[in-house]
């Protein structure tokens, strides 16, 4: 991409800044603007983006609160590590996500739910109370009824995990949870196969969360969670690398 090439937008968009910033994401995510490079002065973003010094200065401000970028007086707007980007952001995430052709980035995000709903369905397995049981059979049962129906399948495999971590209590977590598949439960990539068989093979690690939950087993319920997350995205997962982030 040219780094001074106006975007193509079929039409101006409503709030230029937001359309700005997310043109920069993507350009510092992919590259075009490395890590410890200055991004191009002020007046050359207003002309490249056809855009006004307040909206560039907007888009830049929102680059530094995703951690991408940091202005330095007399040194410019540098270009920051990776390391320091805030990868909970929708556009970081997304765009790291379309560039990463390891499935690195999957790997850790499926890594992040294990820890997280492993813990949570310990905790369920303590707290749920017979409301939550009976629903949580109730979504297993119907599962087994949807197996030929992987995108409705999967509306209620989502549910599943989220009675599970709304049993928890732990807001915090369910939210990271939440808003980390947000950015990825329509992608190809992350979907992965939809075959009849592995919906049936999912939908058995459910039943066994669910019968360890309903036995007030917490090690038992963390332990079936960490192998169904895992299991599940293994089966899924198409791409090149090894998953050895994975390995535990």
């Amino acid at each position: 991409m040219n780094a001074s090439a106006a975007p193509t937008w079929p039409r101006r968009p409503t709030n230029l800044a937001k359309a700005v910033t997310a043109e920069l994401v993507e350009r510092i995510v992919h590259g075009v603007h490395p890590s410890g490079t200055s991004l191009p002065p002020e007046p050359v973003l207003c002309e490249s983006f056809s855009v006004s010094r307040t909206v560039v200065r907007e888009a830049v401000k929102s680059l530094q609160e995703k951690g991408l970028v940091q202005v330095r007086q007399g040194a410019g707007t540098m270009v920051t590590p990776p390391s320091n980007w805030d990868m909970l952001d929708e556009l970081v995430l997304a765009a790291t996500i379309a560039e990463d052709n390891t499935l690195a980035v999957l790997d850790d995000l499926v890594v992040t739910r294990r820890v997280l709903e492993s813990d949570m369905a310990n905790v369920a397995a303590r707290l749920a109370d017979p409301e939550t049981l009976d629903r949580l059979l109730a979504q297993v049962d119907r599962m087994d009824e949807l197996v030929d129906d992987h995108i409705t399948y999967h509306e209620h495999d989502r549910a599943f995990h989220d009675t599970v971590m709304q049993a928890s209590g732990n807001r915090i977590a369910r939210a990271v949870v939440r808003a980390l598949e947000s950015q990825v439960i329509n992608t190809a990539r992350y979907m992965g196969r939809t075959e009849r068989s592995l919906c049936v093979a999912s939908n058995r690690g459910h039943r066994h969360i669910y019968e360890r939950i309903a036995a007030r087993d917490p090690d038992g319920a963390a332990r079936a969670m960490f192998t169904h997350i895992t299991e599940a995205w293994l089966v899924r997962r198409s791409g090149s690398g090894e998953p050895a982030r994975l390995q535990r």
